[in-house]
């Protein structure tokens, strides 16, 4: 503790034993104060008391403050067991001093004082504002002047209880049963040594040792024990808490640049804390620089603003500054927020500064320009790739405007770009015939956008559809040959490969890291469980399983890339709600063209990523001389 937080310290001390003192002689507190201990001793209400002790004053003609006077001392030497009679407490309590009591001599000495309830309320208000850990105690006598216990008075709210417990409860209980770790420890020992000579103490630092199993091991600590009222006020340190704190500070002073001074103008010693010595990259072992060298550094250019700092602060006021000092061949930006502690006068005793080093935020205005046009050139040069990238979207996958048939189905495609022009994706689909009659459905997404995510989006796609004529039409046997190339080449993508097998009407799919297909029936909608496959590019030897599921002819099926249901504003879960709700209403709906109501309602482009939507039915030519359905 500093020697301006120690004066500090004492002047808190003495303003609350003034407190204590003041409410103990004047007449109103200590009517209120009997009041309040009859109250509790009876089990009355305190304006029943108060009442009382008018009654009583007025018949023995005395101030009340007086018969309040002689009920206090009687009470804090008698507790007194059971709740007798309000009347019974003030006759016993009023009794001449020559009666026999030595009995309640004894009472007292195996029970806290009474006087702890009657000024422990106000000495907990003084401790609720004040900072750190603080205990009042107050000593329980044996048969002598021994003190053979504390009982806890009062606490402040940042008081740790190393169990666990909540400091609160510890107020009325003993030391010796509420922290038995302290008995007989050099704390102990100045307890007693304050409550006999009134002279404050200072004990540590020493290691506490708990006995709980929920307490640290050992703490080293410092007391500083004071007397106040009939009691004592342990304030207490934790060095572990020290030392966090400490390192936290030196922390934030390294990430931010940041460093601290003070000078005491009275005695005139400076303290530099490590961080500013690193700033003004000085040896420790010197000391800090005189204010005269610091002035020094200041680069001439600058010699005016420093001076108009100068001449706000001894105006009174707090100087926020940034010029530029000179510290051996480099020359530093800092930026100084300085202040004091004065006297009555305004003159300055004590001198606070912060020094920052913002060099690195200061950017001349050509590296600004500089930098403004590179990004000017750099924006042209995405604005081209992405034009690039979207016409050549167009040319390798052009999307029907209108559904259109293949055998045993019939088919929908709608594909939304991001609402970004600059985030053109690599999404993409498949839906053909297959040599072996089957139909082969697909849809995906590559990672990335931009040219590089559309050019990987066109081979995967003519490498699918060339798979499909000369090697397979299973699903997992395509996604594995897709996984080879992508691996290859180091990207990554999701997929959802589906052959469609019309005689049966059953579909046979399976996926790489992709959304499940949506199937939706007699207006319930269920996502398909999804067979195991990974990440399309992520491992080599990746292993794809599949799943089925039949077509009846008013079901519905919706392929669909990540676009239709992401959104930084919402989870999956929730942007995946909207669309069953849809597609279980137009499920239901009994609509002649589904698929074109569904592609109708969902239509919202996601401002960050494309979206590529792929919805089929069961569908089954009809004859030429009717026009049902025939449009969806």
């Amino acid at each position: 503790m500093s020697v301006g937080q120690h004066h500090e310290y004492r002047q808190r001390l003495a303003a609350l034993a003034e407190k204590v003192t003041r409410a103990q002689l004047d007449p109103e507190a200590q009517v209120q104060r009997a009041a309040g201990l009859l109250a509790g001793r009876v089990g009355c209400r305190v304006d029943e008391a108060h009442t009382c002790l008018l009654d009583r004053a007025a018949q023995q003609e005395r101030p009340i403050a007086a018969v309040a006077g002689d009920i206090l001392a009687s009470l804090q030497e008698r507790p007194g067991p059971g709740s007798p009679s309000l009347d019974a407490v003030v006759d016993q309590a009023l009794r001449p001093r020559g009666a026999d009591t030595s009995s309640s001599r004894r009472a007292s000495a195996q029970a806290p004082s009474p006087v702890i309830d009657d000024w422990g309320l106000l000495v907990q208000q003084v401790l609720d504002a004040l900072p750190g850990d603080h205990m009042v105690l107050s000593p329980v006598f044996g048969d002598g002047t021994e003190i053979i216990d504390w009982v806890i008075v009062a606490v402040s709210q940042e008081t740790a209880d190393f169990s666990g417990r909540d400091v609160a409860q510890a107020v009325g209980r003993r030391i010796t049963r509420a922290y038995p770790a302290t008995v007989d420890t050099p704390v102990w020992q100045a307890w007693r040594d304050v409550v006999t000579d009134g002279q404050a103490r200072e004990v540590g630092p020493f290691p506490y040792v708990g006995r709980n199993e929920r307490s640290p091991a050992e703490v080293l600590m410092t007391a500083w024990v004071s007397p106040v009222g009939p009691g004592v006020l342990s304030r207490w340190v934790r060095h572990d808490d020290e030392i966090r704190q400490a390192e936290r500070i030196a922390q934030t002073e390294r990430l931010g640049r940041l460093g601290w001074g003070e000078a005491d103008l009275v005695t005139g010693q400076i303290v530099w804390s490590e961080e500013l010595y690193r700033i003004y990259e000085r040896d420790p072992s010197l000391g800090p620089l005189p204010s005269e060298e610091q002035e020094a550094l200041t680069l001439p250019e600058d010699e005016p603003i420093r001076r108009q700092a100068a001449e706000s602060f001894g105006r009174g006021e707090t100087v926020d500054v940034t010029t530029r000092i000179r510290v051996g061949e480099r020359v530093k930006h800092v930026r100084s927020v300085v202040d004091a502690v004065r006297d009555v006068h305004g003159r300055p005793l004590r001198v606070y500064g912060i020094v920052q080093d913002v060099t690195a935020q200061q950017t001349t205005r050509a590296q600004l320009a500089e930098a403004e046009q590179l990004l000017r050139r750099h924006q042209h040069r995405l604005a081209a790739e992405h034009e690039l990238a979207a016409q050549l979207r167009q040319i390798v996958l052009p999307v029907p405007a209108d559904p259109f048939d293949l055998p045993g189905l019939r088919v929908a495609v709608r594909y939304l770009p991001a609402e970004e022009a600059s985030r053109v994706g690599g999404d993409w689909f498949h839906a053909a015939l297959a040599d072996d009659g089957s139909v082969v459905l697909a849809v995906g997404d590559v990672a990335g956008h931009g040219m590089h995510a559309a050019t990987v989006m066109a081979q995967l796609r003519h490498m699918l559809a060339g798979l499909t004529v000369t090697t397979t039409t299973d699903p997992a046997q395509l996604l594995w040959h897709l996984n080879r190339l992508l691996y290859s080449t180091a990207t990554t993508a999701t997929a959802a490969v589906a052959r469609f097998d019309p005689p049966s009407r059953s579909v046979t799919w399976a996926q790489g890291g992709h959304p499940a297909p949506l199937h939706a029936r007699a207006g319930v909608t269920t996502e398909l469980a999804r067979p195991h496959g990974q990440l399309l590019g992520a491992v080599r030897a990746a292993r794809y399983d599949t799943a089925t599921v039949s077509l009846a002819p008013a079901d519905l099926l919706l392929f669909y890339t990540d676009g239709l249901i992401e959104d930084r504003r919402h989870t999956l879960a929730e942007g995946l709600a909207p669309v069953v709700a849809t597609l279980s209403e137009i499920s239901a709906s009994g609509s002649p063209q589904p698929l074109a109501d569904l592609l109708a309602r969902l239509r919202r482009a996601n401002p960050d990523d494309d979206t590529c939507i792929l919805a089929v039915r069961h569908h089954t030519p009809t004859p030429p001389d009717t026009t049902e359905g025939n449009d969806a």
